[in-house]
């Protein structure tokens, strides 16, 4: 009999195949005190230990280097990067040095110190890091206690192929290595879909689903499953019937990808002619290599937080001009929009966390603009490294997370200042560079028509703008179902910022994970949206709903949504409205 169980859906797909359930315990780590003369010999353990685990990354990524594309393999170098990291490195000697106790509790407590700073911060994308460091200390830890059972034997490589691996979690060793080995899926009872896991898994096109809890007791080894990323459901032991469907939905889906990636850099134009603009999403100059295996396309937002964050000082001038210069130079002509640092209370670097506890509500601290402005020496480094940027290629400044005119107007002195400084030291730099504000608050929301009289253009920030709208943390599992998109406050927010930008004759762009969701592709089109900033691996999917709708039908459609006074209202009426487009297609 069939059983059918949930999660939620982090790539999507349709995987079929046996289960191959993946029963890997956690070290069980003891504290325990150490002679003082045996210091310098627990020491040489963690070192031993480290190199060991440094060697096993290194031979995953030799065995996928010629299979994956070069950024697919760039997450085995964030993990060997973490593993020279000093803060995780010399942490964990200082622990055995000072608790003089042995190196797996050194190591231990060295992350689950780290563990913490990261589960303080307010940010989605970031908070899931932590994921990153748990996997690479289970490593080394595994190596300390000579019990290293975190790769599967050669000889397991082709009885995993075809299969579905059943696990707590994975690492994203674990992933680009199974992908190596040509499973067809993957189900976890853990995880989430900001992780490095999952967002792996979308880059290599392999069906997950996360969040399936109970699932190693409920599925048994070689039990028959397929897997619906699409959806994040799983059929156990399906009939006849429901598997002849799934393989014929399979079937489309491949056809579906292959017509997708004849998108590939064609202009993003809707069927009534609008020109749509449609950029992508970046962290590092390094993802623009994701972007352009999807697309040759712009960068819409540039997250510079991750040149601050894990480190003792702040970036010098010059370290940043040279990154934020290498990514121009890879984008070949494209528009780059870099958002100053979002760093706060919540996103400290190390040196600022031994100075006090972080704020009891990150959210509503000292954060991005405000952090910025009371840091003034600071932020002038970063804004002359941008402005000097603008002088090598089309580059836009966008200041985040701006509740008030006040705001603004210290920034924009802030900005004259900067030029006056590049000029009077001769340097090279855009003296007309577009600068743009982040709607992310709803004061701001309200206030867009004179943020749009000062500014070049706006962005629109949904991940943020629904949490404040909505009073709630979208990470948190209590509330988590309240998060709704398409709640009529959320909605008229956005659409006061698009109207704002009109009636001012600037571009209004949506960089959020609404505009990487294509089931909100037409209701954006149809609310005046034409900037689009997304996900890498969402591009040629909403190019293909864009590139396949008419505005002018659309409009009035999603007025009459607009109108509705309940999210479920809303939520029908949209399905309703995307299934036409499905069945025109």
């Amino acid at each position: 009999m069939s059983v059918l169980l949930n999660g939620i859906g982090v790539s999507k797909g349709i995987a079929i195949g046996q289960a191959y359930v993946l029963y890997r315990e956690q070290p069980e780590i003891r504290e325990y005190n150490i002679p003082k003369k045996r210091i310098n010999h627990e020491i040489k353990r963690f070192h031993t230990a480290r190199k060991q685990a440094q060697k096993q990354l290194h031979d995953i990524k030799q065995k996928i280097a010629n299979d994956v594309p070069q950024d697919i393999s760039q997450f085995i170098e964030t993990s060997l990067l973490m593993l020279e990291d000093p803060v995780l490195c010399d942490g964990t000697i200082k622990q055995i040095e000072q608790r003089i106790c042995n190196a797996e509790w050194a190591l231990q407590s060295q992350c689950d110190r780290l563990v913490k700073v990261f589960d303080d911060m307010d940010d989605a994308y970031l908070k899931t890091r932590k994921d990153d460091i748990i996997h690479v200390v289970q490593r080394i830890q595994r190596c300390l206690i000579a019990n290293d059972q975190a790769e599967q034997s050669n000889d397991e490589t082709d009885y995993l192929k075809g299969k579905i691996i059943i696990a707590d979690d994975l690492t994203p060793a674990d992933t680009i290595l199974m992908q190596h080995q040509r499973i067809s899926g993957f189900l976890t009872e853990y995880g989430g879909p900001l992780s490095h896991t999952a967002i792996l898994a979308g880059n290599l096109g392999i069906p997950a689903v996360t969040g399936v809890r109970n699932a190693k007791q409920l599925i048994l080894a070689n039990d028959w499953l397929i897997i619906d990323g699409n959806n994040g459901m799983i059929i156990v032991d399906p009939d006849r019937k429901t598997l002849k469907h799934f393989k014929s939905l399979q079937k489309d889906e491949k056809q579906r990808k292959r017509n997708l990636f004849e998108l590939k850099n064609k202009p993003a134009r809707t069927l009534d002619g609008h020109e749509i603009i449609l950029n992508g999403n970046i962290d590092r100059p390094n993802d623009i290599k994701t972007l352009r295996q999807f697309d040759h396309t712009g960068v819409g937002l540039y997250r510079t937080e991750m040149l601050f964050i894990d480190r003792d000082e702040n970036p010098s001038e010059e370290e940043q001009f040279e990154t934020y210069r290498r990514a121009l130079r890879a984008l070949k002509g494209k528009q780059l929009t870099i958002r100053t640092v979002d760093l706060g209370a919540d996103k400290e670097m190390n040196s600022t966390l031994q100075h006090g506890p972080l704020a009891h509500n990150p959210a509503m601290g000292l954060r991005a603009i405000r952090r910025c402005l009371k840091e003034p020496d600071q932020f002038l480094k970063q804004l002359r490294a941008i402005l000097r940027t603008g002088a090598y290629g089309p580059v836009q400044m966008m200041i985040p997370m701006m509740t008030c005119i006040s705001e603004l107007d210290q920034t924009l002195i802030l900005i004259e200042q900067a030029k006056e400084q590049l000029k009077k030291n001769k340097q090279k730099y855009d003296a007309r560079l577009p600068v743009g504000a982040m709607i992310e608050v709803p004061s701001a929301a309200l206030s867009s028509h004179t943020f749009a009289e000062k500014l070049d253009f706006l962005s629109i920030g949904t991940n943020d703008l629904i949490q404040y709208t909505l009073a709630l943390d979208r990470i948190d599992d209590e509330v988590s179902h309240l998060y709704k998109p398409l709640h009529p406050s959320v909605l008229k927010l956005i659409d006061i910022t698009l109207q704002a930008g009109a009636n001012q004759g600037i571009n209004v762009s949506l960089c959020g994970e609404m505009a990487s969701d294509p089931k909100y592709t037409c209701l954006l089109l149809g609310m005046g949206l034409k900037n689009f900033s997304v996900q890498a691996n969402s591009l040629l999917e909403i190019k293909h709903i864009i590139n396949n709708s008419r505005i002018e039908k659309l409009a009035p459609k999603v007025r009459k949504l607009l109108s509705l006074s309940y999210p479920d209202e809303i939520e029908l009426g949209l399905d309703d409205l995307n299934k036409q487009f499905n069945y025109q297609q």
